[in-house]
């Protein structure tokens, strides 16, 4: 399960988050260790890697995360068709990031299978990897 977000994300990022460790926890054990949840950052100059390491383990301790610098992140939305764009509030303070809000999931053979909507629910996305 491959997302792409940012750690200062004030909703979309910790809903999806939380929900995939929901999904993991409705799963079980021997189901879940078959999946690994992977949090892209959209946010290289913010997202330092111990911020990340503690941001996507407070959800679940197998998640993972991936950071590249401006170019790489670039390249990597681009091949997955994410959208993504600094934005500056106009009322100052720092900025935030629209980006697409879904999740894709890929099989064993790499393969993307589905493409999650933001907000499906646990139970959804429980019942679609149990599938898979």
């Amino acid at each position: 399960v491959v997302f792409f977000g940012f750690t200062q994300c004030p909703d979309v990022c910790p809903t999806t988050l939380q929900e995939a460790a929901e999904a993991m926890k409705m799963l079980g054990p021997e189901q879940a260790q078959r999946i690994q949840v992977v949090f892209v950052s959209l946010d290289p100059e913010r997202d330092q890697p111990e911020m990340l390491e503690a941001y996507v383990k407070a959800f679940d301790p197998s998640f993972t995360w991936l950071r590249g610098d401006e170019s790489q992140t670039r390249a990597a939305a681009k091949s997955f068709r994410v959208f993504y764009e600094k934005v500056n509030p106009k009322s100052g303070g720092p900025y935030t990031i629209d980006h697409t809000a879904a999740s894709f999931v890929f099989d064993s053979q790499s393969r993307l299978r589905l493409y999650v909507k933001h907000a499906q629910g646990a139970k959804a996305l429980a019942e679609d990897l149990a599938k898979l």
